[in-house]
């Protein structure tokens, strides 16, 4: 008895040790199992490509314009204050304040009676003058059977007044002709200062006429940067009131005379038809004072400075990569890069396209994409 229950007893024990050494392989595979199918997931599921967008524009061989910035005030091409050359009464008022007038257009008409009757009037003299002149001459011709000599002619014409009557009736016809007030040239209305039924004098103003087709903007220069500005240079004229507007006109003249106490000269811009510029605004110009040919020209936003030395990001195969440049003269917007120092040679190409916005805390060789200006700037 004894020995059965030992037999017994180490049956199993055996048996326990057995079902535990399976349990544990069973359990070491499917741990196995399970982190080598986690490793094919994580091996499967993409990696995320998280791309910066930038804004970029290319460098470019070209011109390089300087500039001197300044001020100055629109002027009208022609302005005229239009008056009366001869007294009568306003019959009507043909135009109002902002009115677009052509050359020759009728402003303002007079009474017409008072000249037509000088007309007809005049007219009537001069035919009494020939009258006079045709009975000092035919009874003379009759008589003699011969034409009268040009001395003769002349006398008779004198004496019998025609030359005086044919200039009063020149004059009254004029006179006629004035009593209807006309526009000196193109342009717009400024005023009217007279009313139906007044009356007027010689010399007496009844409107203004401006010509706002073609303006003229005097633009006050320093003396140090007169020296600069040559006719035909090219001008950007933006006024106060339309700052999103830019209006392109040339330099016609350099005054020559320069104010001792301001210490400035003046420069004529001429800038024709289509402006939002008014005479008498005041206006901001940038007048072309050099122009640099032949330059490796980048935007100038698109230079920034690392470790105290300037570089462009340029963008190649979709990544940014800094380098390193020499920058030279600058309008404001784009700056010229001059060669390597050391090498001679301009690192960024004509058609690279240089970073101008999203590239202040980039690294180099840092993943990007280029947008649109205002696109959609989200990675």
């Amino acid at each position: 008895m004894p020995f059965r229950f030992l037999r017994l007893a180490s049956l199993l024990f055996l048996a326990a040790i057995l079902s535990s050494g399976c349990s544990k392989e069973a359990i070491g595979e499917s741990t196995a199992n399970g982190d080598s199918a986690a490793a094919e997931e994580d091996d499967a599921a993409p990696a995320t490509d998280v791309r910066l967008p930038v804004v970029a524009q290319e460098a470019r061989d070209g011109d390089l314009v300087l500039h001197v910035n300044t001020s100055g005030r629109v002027r009208s091409r022609a302005s005229s204050r239009v008056t009366v050359e001869v007294t009568g009464a306003v019959q009507s008022v043909l135009v109002k304040p902002g009115d677009r007038v052509r050359a020759g257009q009728p402003l303002v008409r007079l009474d017409p009676r008072p000249f037509d009757l000088a007309v007809r009037e005049a007219q009537h003299e001069l035919d009494l003058a020939n009258l006079r002149y045709r009975e000092e001459i035919v009874p003379e011709s009759l008589a003699t059977g011969r034409a009268p000599s040009e001395e003769r002619r002349a006398g008779a014409l004198l004496k019998a007044g025609v030359e005086g009557a044919q200039v009063r009736l020149e004059r009254a016809q004029l006179d006629q002709e004035r009593s209807v007030i006309r526009a000196p040239f193109t342009g717009r209305v400024e005023d009217v200062l007279v009313a139906a039924g007044e009356r007027v004098t010689a010399g007496t103003p009844v409107t203004s006429v401006i010509d706002v087709g073609d303006v003229w903007v005097e633009a006050a220069v320093l003396e140090h940067d007169l020296p600069l500005i040559k006719e035909g240079a090219s001008a950007v004229v933006v006024s106060a009131g339309a700052r999103d507007r830019q209006a392109i006109g040339r330099v016609i003249s350099v005054l020559p005379a320069v104010d001792s106490v301001a210490r400035a000269g003046r420069a004529l811009v001429r800038v024709t038809g289509g402006t939002e510029l008014r005479p008498g605004m005041y206006a901001d110009v940038r007048l072309e004072a050099t122009r640099l040919q032949n330059r490796r020209i980048v935007p100038a936003r698109a230079i920034i400075e690392r470790d105290g030395r300037p570089l462009v990001f340029v963008v190649k195969d979709g990544r940014a990569q800094w380098v390193y440049v020499n920058p030279g003269r600058s309008n404001g917007e784009e700056t010229e890069l001059l060669p390597d120092e050391a090498t001679g040679v301009i690192p960024v190409e004509a058609g690279d396209e240089v970073i101008v916005d999203g590239h202040l805390t980039l690294t180099h060789d840092a993943p990007v994409r280029v947008v649109a200006p205002g696109g959609d700037r989200s990675p």
